[in-house]
This record gives structure tokens, sequence and C-alpha cells, in this order.
């Protein structure tokens, strides 16, 4: 029987049967020695007395043991157990090392062999996920610097063309380079999305959390395409409270609210308005994106944050699908939400939810 492997196991059973066999021969001898002859000037009434009062005394004795015994067992394997947990729960903290000694037979020390098992198998699997990430982290920038290089060299030979078509009145040359440049900026942008996303899915992207003004993030971006409003005759209308502050990557948060305004943009016409607010409760920090544009289909609503999704009714044919899925990306990072309602015809809001103790 596998129970009988380990010796503290064996070493219990042999107490009590030797419990129990003392019980027996101490409750019998009474007898034993009255029925041969040994007891002298006993009358047989005597030792039947004498056997019926040793029985119980000697049961009781007897119990006692087997109780002792089974407590110092169970006491240590408590122990056992109490330093396994202990072990466990350092591994746990990231203490690579911990192991739980199983250096006894037993199929108590068997089920700690195979948790040292587990945790060796981990400690591998996370050394080759850190290997696949800086090898991801290191190969994700030398695309962008190989991808950055040619867009940057275009984009010039573009300038100079256009300059040079403006100079000779060359209207065909003028317009294809417009076209030219105009589809340069969606390459860098898709480049330059995609790169970020990548970097948070491969983990190495550090957010520099400080204390930042709420309100100063909102005019940045505000600032960033008030132009773009301007040209299109719309207005892009701030409200919250100007003290408000939280703890926040500045440039990142700068990047998923400016990427919501621009969306918001793409989806309305001449006349209509975008609202940025921000409110401050005893939970969370509060950022509303709305508008009063086209709104997203029903059929879209729960598709919008997956990369690359084209919706088959937008009219936007210059966006790529990554906007929304890395406003995604940096609300997780920061530990937020963010969510969307809209109606067709009525427009859309974007709410993103960050926790104060954040």
């Amino acid at each position: 029987m596998r129970v009988f492997v380990n010796r503290d196991s064996k070493r219990l059973f042999l107490q009590i049967t030797l419990c129990m066999a003392a019980v027996v021969l101490v409750s019998a001898l009474p007898v034993v020695l009255g029925a041969g002859g040994m007891v002298i000037d006993v009358e047989l009434e005597n030792v039947t007395q004498m056997s019926l009062i040793a029985a119980p005394v000697c049961a009781l004795l007897a119990g006692t043991a087997v109780l002792c015994v089974c407590y110092r067992y169970f006491q240590k394997q408590d122990r056992l157990l109490e330093d396994a947990v202990t072990q466990i729960r350092e591994f746990v903290s990231g203490d690579k090392d911990a192991r739980i000694a199983c250096d006894k037979e037993g199929e108590l020390y068997r089920l700690f062999h195979e948790v040292n098992s587990l945790a060796a198998i981990l400690n591998a699997q996370a050394q080759q996920e850190g290997q696949s990430r800086e090898f991801l982290k290191n190969t994700i920038s030398d695309i962008s610097h190989q991808l950055k290089t040619p867009l940057a060299a275009l984009n010039i030979y573009n300038g100079i063309m256009q300059t040079e078509a403006e100079t000779n009145r060359l209207a065909a040359i003028q317009e294809f380079t417009e076209l030219s440049e105009r589809e340069l900026d969606r390459m860098e942008t898709l480049v330059q999305n995609l790169l970020k996303i990548t970097k948070f899915d491969a983990g190495t992207m550090v957010l520099e959390k400080q204390t930042e003004n709420l309100s100063e993030i909102m005019a940045e971006v505000g600032k960033r395409f008030a132009f773009r409003a301007g040209q299109e005759g719309k207005q892009i209308v701030p409200e919250g409270d100007e003290s408000l502050s939280f703890r926040c990557d500045r440039s990142w948060m700068a990047e998923a609210l400016g990427n919501l305004v621009k969306n918001a943009l793409d989806h309305t016409e001449s006349g209509d308005c975008i609202w940025v607010a921000w409110e401050k409760s005893p939970s969370a920090v509060r950022i509303t994106v709305k508008d009063n544009g086209s709104g997203i289909h029903p059929e879209d609503l729960h598709h919008i944050f997956k990369r690359f999704y084209r919706s088959r009714y937008s009219q936007d044919t210059q966006g790529i699908g990554l906007g929304l899925a890395l406003v995604k990306a940096v609300a997780q990072a920061h530990g937020g939400t963010v969510s969307v309602d809209s109606r067709l015809g009525e427009g859309t809001t974007f709410v993103l939810l960050f926790p104060n103790y954040y």
C-alpha cells in the first residue's frame, strides 16, 4: 500500500499497534497469572475484580497514548503544509528559486515534487516569454527605423515635385503630388499606430505616470485639431473642472483623447459640435467625448475597438481602423475602461473611466 511508503506513516501505525498490544497484554495479565497459579493467597474473585479494574485503566492509558502519537504526527504534517504554503507564496511573490522540500518518500512528498516541477516549468516559460518580448522589441525598433527613413525621403521628394509643379504651373503634376502626399501621410499614420499598438502587445511600453492637470491635456488636444475644425466648420467644446488632476502618462493620454476627437471630426458635418467633458467622482475620473454626428450602426458597436475593423456603413474612406484600438490599449494600460453609446443620426458618446487610486 502506498500509504506505508512514507516513514512517518509507518511509524504512526506501528506506535498505535504497540499501544493496542500493550492494552491487551496488561488487561489479560491478572487472568493469566491467576490461571497459572502464580498469584499466591489471592482468591479467584479478587483476580476477576483486578482484571475488571485494570482493563478500563489500560484502555484509558492506551487511548491517551494513541492521541498523543496522532497529535505529534498531525502536528508534523501541519508544519510541512505550512512550509509548503510559505514557499508557494514566495514563488508567487516573485522568488523564482522558492521550492518545497521533498527529500522523503510518500504521497505528500510526491505532491510537493509535482509542485516543484510545475514551478520549474513556469520559470522556463517566463524566461522564454521574456526572450520573445526582447526579440519583438528589437524587431519593432528595427522595423521602425527601416520604415521611417524611406517615408521621410518620399515626403521630401514629393515636396520638391510640388514646388516645381507650382513654379512651372504644371497643374496635373501638382494634383497628383497632392494625392501622393495624402497617401504618404496615411501610410505614416498607419505605421506609427501599428508600432504603438505592437509595443503595448509586447509589454515593452513603459508608462511614465505623473499627476497631470486634465484641462491642460484637453487644451493640448484642442490645439491639435483647432485648424481642421475651423476649416470644416465644426466646433470643439471643452467642459470640466480646470483644477482636476489625476495620475497618467501625459503623452499617451493625449494620444488616446486625440484619436477620439479625430474620430468625432471624421463622422460629423459642417455646423456639428464635439463636446469633451471631464469630471471626478469619489471612485473614478470620467472623460466623455460626445458628438452630434452621423452615429454608429448598431451592428458595428461591438466591433469598433477591433484592429482594422471597417464598417460597411462607414463613409470614411481614409480611416485605417487602428485609432480606437489604440484608445482601448491606452485605457487598459492605465487601469481604466472605454465604452461607447451611439444612435444613428443623433451622434456618438465615448466614455473613459479611470479609478481614482490608480
